[in-house]
């Protein structure tokens, strides 16, 4: 009975249709998505053995995040978020069924795939806000928001588990063009989960702002706050020097372990196994509470893991490194969103996630490009280390402000009811000394 319980926890959002829905469909294509990842690294390193470059087409894909991702932000607080994101979807499968016709034509070189990361970088730049700013239209009870938050990332990392062992037997098989144009058939899956949800319209309030002015307004929302300025602040820097070790994999599965594209594929999987795991640990969580102190404790276990896998020469002790960081990412990553989409006013929305979209992911296209010219002066086992150290130093700076952050979201989660009034006089002791309260 405790178990079945549990259970029903673990997936209380899916008891909402259209985030049931949503959650069957993009869990097929995110099995494409992760393929074409592992694909097209691959790929670039199969045709230029270069490090480099390989950051260079990280970069391409990943650099309109942060550009073009304020600016998308404004416009999807106007948008109806479900249309864009049906558009975004339809955009993503032409972009890799062109990756496919030319892989599998034969007739495919770098600059092919950087202009078609490019554009999927674009795509990007307005989908990943408004999917993350769509989460809270998808569930019924607000209070399921976390839960759908940490249902997400156990579905992405679920994929992250499947896709690159997939796309590593495709690619010894067949080569990546298969992987790019199984990705391209897997994003029917969720057009038409999209297309059969019933969301009631979006209802704006006053005047649309102009560009500028929208994009100043969510500026200053986001840096008056320390709470929402601290978590992104914490989400750039590890995605600036940590995330980017994603881009090494080929490296170290070639150079350092020895291998090929199916160690490849068992590095990626180690990775998307903690992360998982990390997904499925905060979707059994009841409340927001507790999770603020999670923020600086997953990030230090993500950079110590880090630094552990930089000396590691030996398979097995890096695929288990690579658990957990895997599991120190998602857990990171999925607690500063559920705390983000908690505290934001509806308004804003928006282009709060537009800015958690930016420190993301926006960030590590820059860390790609620094991460590859760093491997290929002093190594990549070294680069991997050097990034490990700054994400150690970055939890460290965190956990000293928690104090200070916890004072401010505490009125936040009172007038939402997630921390009792009372909590306020009676229990005042007991609340500012429980660990759990933010």
């Amino acid at each position: 009975m405790a178990e079945a319980a549990a259970w029903r926890i673990a997936i209380r959002a899916l008891s909402s249709r259209n985030y049931r829905l949503f959650f069957s469909g993009q869990s097929v294509s995110l099995i494409g998505t992760w393929m074409t990842r592992v694909a097209t690294a691959w790929l670039v390193y199969r045709l230029t053995h270069s490090a480099f470059l390989l950051g260079v087409s990280s970069f391409a894909g990943q650099a309109p995040l942060f550009f073009v991702t304020p600016l998308a932000g404004v416009w999807i607080d106007r948008w109806d978020r479900h249309r864009t994101l049906v558009v975004t979807q339809i955009l993503s499968m032409i972009q890799s069924l062109a990756l496919a016709a030319l892989a599998l034509t034969g007739v495919i070189q770098v600059w092919h795939v950087i202009l078609l990361m490019l554009f999927q970088g674009l795509i990007n730049a307005f989908d990943m806000p408004v999917r993350q700013s769509f989460v809270i239209q998808m569930v019924e009870n607000r209070g399921d928001l976390g839960n759908a938050i940490a249902l997400n990332s156990s579905m992405v990392n679920a994929a992250r588990l499947i896709g690159p062992a997939v796309a590593g037997v495709l690619i010894a098989a067949v080569g990546e063009g298969y992987c790019f144009l199984c990705d391209g058939i897997s994003y029917m899956a969720v057009i038409v989960s999209l297309l059969l949800m019933r969301i009631p319209p979006q209802r704006f309030q006053g005047a649309p702002k102009r560009v500028l002015e929208g994009i100043a307004e969510g500026w200053r929302y986001v840096t008056c706050s320390l709470p929402i300025r601290s978590i992104l602040l914490l989400l750039g820097t590890v995605s600036l020097f940590g995330m980017p070790y994603t881009v090494l994999m080929p490296v170290f599965a070639s150079r350092v372990l020895h291998g090929g594209a199916h160690t490849l594929g068992m590095l990626m999987a180690a990775a998307g196994v903690g992360a998982l795991a990390g997904a499925l640990h905060l979707a059994q969580r009841k409340s927001v509470l507790g999770l603020g102190h999670m923020i600086p404790q997953a990030t230090a276990i993500f950079g110590g893991a880090l630094i552990g896998f930089g000396f590691s020469r030996v398979r097995w002790l890096s695929v288990v490194l690579l658990i957990l960081v895997g599991f120190g990412m998602m857990t990171q990553m999925a607690s500063s969103n559920t705390i983000l989409q908690t505290i934001v006013e509806e308004e804003k929305r928006g282009r709060v996630m537009a800015y958690y979209s930016m420190a993301f992911a926006g960030m590590a296209p820059f860390g790609s490009l620094l991460a590859g010219a760093l491997a290929a002066r002093v190594g990549a086992p070294n680069t991997v280390i050097v990034s490990g150290t700054v994400c150690l130093a970055v939890a460290l700076w965190f956990a000293r402000r928690l104090p200070a952050l916890r004072a401010q979201i505490r009125p936040v989660y009172m007038r939402l009811g997630i921390v009792p009034e009372v909590a306020a006089g009676v229990h005042e002791a007991s609340v500012l000394q429980a660990p759990t309260e933010h």
